[in-house]
């Protein structure tokens, strides 16, 4: 580091360390959680990650430095590697009336315990619904009483699991559902659940996934309340557990005999190991047709994107839409398609 004042010395030193630890993120996806569940921690920090190495390149390349290639490289590698987080596209989505236009959306129990000032959430998510006109939703933590006559679709899978304090999952459908199961989670109160549906005289799949909570959600005191060390254990036990999950589906979607979509709340990033072992070759359909940003969710008031909608090749991706309306501490997505010849 010769040449450089002692400012940037310790500036380089720093800037090394993101440098490193970025690189070491691009390596989570393919890194085992079993051995090294920690490092799954790294991937919420991407984004965050990227814009400091992007803040020292610019301030090694408006100071004339050599020092710029180093965070060059790793953004590179990790565009490369991890893909990109932000889509440069018109932010306009126009859904076609014979597009399948399907929502995922974590409603929270439609804001039972109050965590928001607004005792009107049930009937505005209603009204969404309603101006949207999805012809599948995917629902997460819909509460244990939700009743099938809450929206006006002729079919519907709601589940309620008696046992082990399981968080409740719903789907709704215009389209007839033939076959629905829920996939248990052992050891969790997450779970998945699939519905497979007459569409356009074909049978399609649909995944309803809400993968292990970290249980640090912000606003609750958790992070306060809890020792570093014990706070430690419950993330890393927690990537472990979604490790787990995500290989069962991604076991059980193997063996689906039909065309398959996948939704729902992953808990986890599109850095992560848990969403590429889910996703496989699947497209997301973010990554496909959508725009900006694309957060679901903003963790510790740091905006990030952990609810997913992906389909296989026998889908056409048309459109694909981020909503701002807080009803909940997630945000709804929906995407629509049309069936390949």
């Amino acid at each position: 580091m010769k040449g450089l004042s002692f400012f940037n010395k310790i500036a380089y030193f720093f800037n090394l360390i993101f440098a490193l630890v970025l690189l070491a993120a691009c390596g989570v996806p393919y890194i085992s959680l079993e051995l090294f569940p920690f490092l799954s921690i790294l991937s919420l920090g991407v984004p965050a990650l990227v814009v400091v190495n992007g803040l020292f390149f610019l301030y090694w390349l408006l100071n004339q430095k050599w020092q710029a290639l180093t965070s060059l490289f790793v953004l590179v590698f990790g565009y490369f590697t991890l893909g990109t987080f932000i889509k440069i596209a018109p932010k306009s989505v126009d859904f076609q009336e014979d597009e399948l236009k399907v929502m995922t959306y974590n409603v929270r129990a439609f804001n039972r315990y109050h965590f928001l000032d607004n005792d009107n959430i049930p009937q505005e998510i209603e009204n969404l619904v309603k101006q949207e006109k999805p012809d599948i939703i995917s629902f997460q933590e819909v509460g244990h009483d939700m009743q099938v006559d809450y929206l006006d679709y002729p079919y519907h899978f709601l589940k309620r699991i008696p046992t082990g304090g399981k968080v409740h999952m719903a789907i709704f459908s215009k389209y007839p559902i033939i076959n629905a199961e829920i996939i248990n989670f052992p050891n969790s109160i997450n779970n998945g659940s699939y519905a497979d549906i007459l569409y356009k005289k074909d049978t399609i799949r649909l995944y309803n996934l809400h993968m292990q909570s970290l249980g640090i959600t912000p606003g609750t005191g958790v992070l306060r309340s809890q020792s570093s060390e014990r706070l430690y254990r419950r993330v890393t036990n927690a990537f472990k557990r979604q490790q787990h999950q995500a290989q069962i589906i991604a076991e059980h979607k193997s063996k689906s005999p039909y065309k398959t979509l996948v939704c729902g709340d992953f808990n986890n990033t599109q850095f992560s190991s848990v969403y590429h072992t889910i996703k496989g070759d699947m497209q997301d359909t973010f990554i496909a047709k959508g725009s900006g940003y694309g957060r679901t969710y903003n963790f510790l008031k740091i905006p990030i994107r952990i609810d997913f909608i992906m389909a296989d090749a026998n889908f056409e991706v048309m459109a694909h839409k981020n909503y701002d309306n807080k009803y909940s501490d997630h945000f709804p997505v929906m995407a629509s398609f049309r069936l390949k010849e």
